[in-house]
């Protein structure tokens, strides 16, 4: 009993990660289908946003992923592929987006911040007022302790 418990427990944390296509999409030929998984991991699904079409069950990515094989089948390339898509859906639909103008302030934004988060902490920093030190009792300052002390003592 103990062995097939750890033998289930195995086969749990070894298992491939599933994907969404379904086997009527797979394509014939292998290096093709290789392609097509390639290209679809990057592109991402419009309906679940942080997904791959490769990954995601929507209606909407199985369709992508069936253009995406299609394309390939015809004879295109990655790229154009790629450039396809982009074409109809935007940037957006690229995992991992170029860096260009159009996506200079997405590329910029983390670093902006960092730079922002630095400015102020060192400004907050500059603004810490450091207490001046204790200047020495004057002599009539001393005395007037040295009488409150004995008072207190003499209690």
């Amino acid at each position: 009993m103990r062995r097939l418990f750890a033998l289930l427990l195995l086969s749990l944390f070894s298992a491939e990660p599933l994907r969404a296509v379904q086997p009527d999409e797979i394509l014939p030929n292998v290096a093709l289908e290789h392609r097509a998984r390639e290209i679809s991991g990057g592109l991402r699904c419009l309906v679940c946003q942080n997904q791959s079409i490769d990954d995601s069950d929507a209606p909407l990515a199985r369709d992508l992923r069936i253009l995406v094989r299609e394309r390939l089948v015809a004879g295109d390339s990655d790229a154009a592929v790629r450039d396809f898509v982009v074409a109809r859906y935007g940037d957006f639909v690229l995992l991992s987006p170029p860096f260009n103008i159009r996506t200079l302030l997405l590329w910029a934004a983390p670093f902006l911040i960092l730079a922002l988060g630095l400015a102020y902490l060192w400004r907050r920093s500059r603004r810490l007022v450091v207490p001046a030190a204790a200047s020495p009792l004057s002599d009539e300052e001393r005395k007037r302790v040295d009488a409150l002390m004995q008072d207190e003592r003499a209690g």
